[in-house]
């Protein structure tokens, strides 16, 4: 086995000194506030935003569908689970038919922090502003909530989303590095 070490920043914002814009959606898409019947759907969304991104070599289970629905069936039963912080996008197609392609979920940790879990924005619906309606959508449930500091954990490589962070008021906070185990290749010459 070789060990890959994957740099990850922890961006914090404080609610009660960020100004939080209205999240504006293109008009073919709606936020869906969660519900415990949108289980399969937030975790299909989860699964196609992240299937082919680097977050899969960080954390496998996001390239897996049956993995996403276990993880997203072991947040929505954790005790901290926040629904207000949590919103799937969905894109109406016509007749009738929408396609879910984003998702969030929210957190309690450490007895006072809001932590956000998963953005993740289906590849052929971004660039449209859907990550930041998101995130936009999930600060607002925590402050309902009544949680007044948030934080999210991001891969750096990942630079577009660290970007959107920024720009609704996330700043860094510490950086890490994820170890992960990977099988080492071998070569045979037939």
């Amino acid at each position: 086995m070789a060990i890959t070490y994957y740099k990850r920043f922890r961006m914090e914002v404080d609610l009660n000194r960020a100004k939080l814009p209205e999240p504006e959606l293109p008009g073919e898409y709606e936020c869906v506030a969660w519900h415990e019947s949108l289980l399969e759907r937030h975790a299909l969304a989860k699964y196609e935003s992240f299937r082919s991104e680097i977050d899969t070599e960080v954390f496998p289970s996001l390239g897996d569908p049956t993995s996403c629905r276990n993880l997203m069936s072991e947040i929505v039963q954790r005790a901290t689970f926040v629904p207000q912080a949590t919103w799937l996008i969905r894109c109406i197609l016509g007749d009738g038919v929408s396609e879910d392609c984003g998702t969030i979920q929210g957190l309690i940790q450490a007895g006072e922090w809001g932590a956000i879990q998963n953005v993740g924005v289906a590849p052929e619906h971004r660039g449209r502003g859907l990550g930041r309606a998101l995130v936009l959508k999930s600060l607002a449930g925590f402050q309902t909530a009544g949680v007044s500091r948030v934080y999210l954990e991001v891969t750096a490589r990942n630079a577009v989303a660290v970007q959107l962070y920024r720009s609704v008021g996330f700043r860094l906070a510490r950086t890490t590095y994820k170890a992960v185990d990977r099988p080492t290749a071998m070569y045979a010459v037939l």
